[in-house]
């Protein structure tokens, strides 16, 4: 995989490797076309954001070993979907973020500003 950059445009950085978060389930926030949800936003995931994206229809909370997924609890970096990220924006609830580990593809739904708001 080529080097990917993250939104300020330097290498994009991990994640978070425990819970082993990313598209690859490799720590990062990479993606590709195939993503079809699009991960590319590092958080640090909040009871709040949990329960808005649970009521979206999306459970970040219980595990699905199928998937590898160890289920989420406050505090945890994940990659999310962008457009659930501005979602929860827009109510007011988003969660903080890491500027080095979310990709550049970012850039294509949410404005550098709007993201340095929300910059740990």
């Amino acid at each position: 995989m080529e080097q990917a950059l993250n939104v300020l445009g330097t290498p994009l950085v991990a994640c978070c490797l425990d819970p082993l978060t990313g598209y690859f389930r490799d720590g990062y926030c990479h993606t590709i076309a195939q993503d079809q949800g699009t991960h590319p936003v590092c958080a640090a995931v909040t009871e709040e954001f949990l329960s808005f994206s649970l009521s979206k229809g999306n459970d970040l909370i219980t595990p699905n070993p199928y998937y590898h997924f160890p289920g989420l609890k406050p505090g945890d970096f994940w990659c999310l979907c962008v457009t659930r990220w501005y979602e929860a924006y827009e109510a007011g609830i988003a969660p903080k973020i890491k500027l080095e580990a979310s990709h550049q593809k970012t850039l294509s739904f949410v404005s550098i500003d709007v993201l340095k708001e929300f910059a740990l």
